[in-house]
């Protein structure tokens, strides 16, 4: 495929990307084609014969390919796009302008790996950028992720869950969403602890440690899970499902933690 073939698919598949909503099919039609064309012209895996003009094609095809699997929500494939960038943002860094699109790209894989619970591969990636520490917080595309890793660490759940609506870009909400699917796990691993530890309480106590900021949203989830609310007194009233009391087992609790310090005193 000559340059010029590929500079016009290029072209369409810039409208098809840029219509709304999105034309996701033929994004993907058009990308398989000019995938093709890049291998075909040695553009994928760029030498240095390459044209200016051709690695600047090459490099936005590649990122509008991860913008499009994020929009269908196929991760793997913004996996292959990312890597295949790479030699573009690293190697031919010094002599390709600027790219709009790549701290977006950059900022989006760093919520990927939040979500795929990838702390350590997260921090390494962060110092890794061709930032200065001192524009992380001023660049949207990278302070996003980077507050959402501190508010997940800090279990400042409520600030994950408000979000999605300062996402940066609208391809940042689908991770986000992702994110969303635990947080609502751990609320409701949170409302069996406290059904487990109170008769009641508080609406106000209720509403900060599940983290919701809408009392509506409260009711609506004291309602879901069986909870009796006093409006007048200020109340939720936890329905215990039997008054049983359950036997703890101290011996074994006493060992099973020896256990574990004395296998973190091997590691240590």
């Amino acid at each position: 495929m000559a340059s010029r073939q590929l500079g016009t698919l290029y072209k369409e598949l810039q409208r098809a990307f840029d219509a709304r909503p999105t034309n996701l099919k033929k994004c993907g039609t058009l990308l398989a084609q000019l995938k093709i064309g890049l291998i075909e012209t040695g553009l994928l895996i760029p030498s240095g014969e390459a044209s200016l003009q051709d690695l600047v094609v090459a490099r936005d095809i590649l990122e509008l390919g991860a913008f499009c699997s994020i929009r269908a929500k196929d991760v793997p494939s913004f996996d292959r796009y990312f890597s295949q960038l790479q030699t573009f943002y690293t190697d031919y860094r010094s002599i390709l302008p600027p790219s709009k699109h790549e701290f977006p790209v950059r900022g989006l894989n760093l919520i990927r790996l939040l979500t795929q619970n990838r702390i350590a591969d997260f921090h390494t990636t962060l110092e890794s950028l061709p930032l200065p520490a001192d524009e992380i917080s001023t660049n949207p595309y990278i302070a996003h992720p980077v507050n959402l890793e501190r508010w997940l660490m800090e279990g400042s759940y409520s600030k994950v869950w408000n979000a999605r609506e300062e996402a940066p870009a609208e391809e940042y909400k689908f991770f986000v969403d992702s994110l969303m699917g635990t947080i609502r796990n751990i609320r409701n691993e949170i409302a069996s602890c406290e059904e487990a530890a109170y008769d009641n309480l508080p609406l106000k106590d209720a509403a900060t440690l599940l983290f919701f900021t809408s009392p509506s949203d409260l009711l609506k989830f004291a309602q879901q899970r069986g909870w009796q609310i006093d409006l007048s007194a200020g109340l939720i009233k936890f329905s215990r499902k039997n008054d049983e009391q359950t036997e703890i087992p101290k011996q074994k609790l006493i060992a099973a933690n020896l256990v574990y310090a004395r296998e973190l005193e091997q590691i240590v």
